[in-house]
């Protein structure tokens, strides 16, 4: 067996083991019973809830709608009153916490191939070796983790379209995809300090560098210091033929040396990821934040202009005010050149069933043009 986590349990009166797989950073469960279509879903919700794990033997369709019937009765559960809307947040991570690990108790049997020993099983070798690269060994993993990774896969496929691109970006598995176009908007309009070179910090699924070259720009370096979002904006970057006008380094935040372009598009919500795939969304204490508008004004060219994306969602929650921002933007020696807004698209802006539709529907995404505080600008000129 390799080192990572063994998950084990008894079957037919004998002790197993297997590679236990969980991108959300999950342990193995310690309880574990055999499962099969003559499990009803009340039961399976009874057990999951305690934290005995199903290891599924019977039909694999069945199972699907067995974790459907699990959901249902996940979702009855009233939410808890909450006065203020840092509350409603906190109690809505809280149920959606606890929802995901009960969910996650169904498991699925793979084989050293991926390969799924059930009934009706599809073929799902491709979408696994693209979430977890080479098999070798048998697991198991969670049905839901196993469905969301066949979601990545039919994104990774079919990609999503970029208006601003005239293109198409594939997203890979643990990479955030750019479902959110409205941010790429003000990207795409914000008038640039210069065409020679800019920094994009963080590129995830590298469209910020896409539409950076699009517009114009001679030459974009992207940083990254996740392995997965490396692979995929370089698969992308290669996809649209941009691979010698824009370059992928591996590093937290700043590449070396100046640009009179930078920019920035950081987790929106300052608190602690639950799960490796939250860092996209949750960046813990504004980490990544404070580290761009600290780190900033020291790879600006005296004239550059770097460019903040950022929701104010978070301000809607109670997590962190705009005084707060603007503080941190004075300390760090910028001013704020222009800020460009644009209200949300999606359709959970729109649903007032979402626990945290008050904030959604006043949320507002921007562009923050930043530049070095006069004085300080004269001293690099000088």
């Amino acid at each position: 067996m390799s080192a990572q986590p063994v998950i084990s349990w008894t079957e037919a009166d004998e002790i197993h083991t297997a590679l236990w797989r969980s991108e959300r950073g999950a342990l193995p469960p310690k309880r574990v019973v055999i499962a099969d279509d003559q499990m009803k879903a009340d039961a399976a919700f009874r057990l999951a809830s305690e934290g005995t794990a199903l290891l599924w033997r019977g039909d694999f369709q069945n199972a699907r709608q067995l974790l459907q019937a699990m959901a249902r009765r996940a979702d009855r559960k009233a939410p808890k009153p909450a006065p203020s809307p840092q509350e409603v947040f906190n109690f809505h991570r809280q149920a959606q916490s606890q929802r995901a690990r009960t969910l996650s108790m169904l498991l699925i049997p793979l084989e050293s191939d991926f390969s799924i020993p059930l009934r009706r099983a599809p073929d799902l070798r491709q979408a696994c070796e693209e979430a977890y690269g080479a098999g070798g060994e048998a697991s198991v993993t969670s049905l839901r983790e196993l469905l969301g990774i066949v979601g990545a896969h039919e994104w990774r496929k079919k990609g999503i379209e970029i208006p601003f691109l005239g293109a198409r970006i594939h997203p890979h598995y643990g990479v955030y995809s750019p479902v959110r176009g409205e941010y790429l908007g003000l990207v795409a309009k914000a008038p640039l300090p210069a065409t020679t070179l800019a920094f994009d910090i963080g590129t995830g699924t590298g469209v910020i560098a896409a539409l950076l070259a699009h517009r114009g720009v001679a030459h974009v370096v992207a940083t990254d210091q996740d392995p997965r979002a490396l692979a995929c904006a370089k698969e992308n970057i290669a996809r649209l033929g941009l691979a010698e006008r824009v370059e992928i380094v591996q590093t937290d935040l700043f590449p070396e040396g100046q640009a009179p372009l930078v920019v920035c598009n950081p987790p929106w919500i300052p608190a602690r990821p639950s799960s490796p795939i939250e860092h996209a969304v949750y960046d813990h204490e504004s980490r990544m934040l404070h580290g761009f508008l600290s780190g900033l004004a020291a790879h600006l060219t005296p004239k550059g202009e770097g460019w903040l994306i950022l929701s104010d969602l978070a301000e809607h929650l109670g997590l962190r005010s705009r005084d707060e921002l603007l503080a941190a933007i004075q300390a760090a020696s910028l001013k704020v050149v222009e800020r460009m807004d644009v209200r949300p698209t999606h359709p959970r802006a729109a649903d007032e069933t979402d626990p945290l539709h008050t904030a959604r529907a006043a949320e507002i995404t921007s562009l923050w043009r930043l530049a070095i505080a006069d004085k300080i600008a004269t001293e690099k000129s000088d």
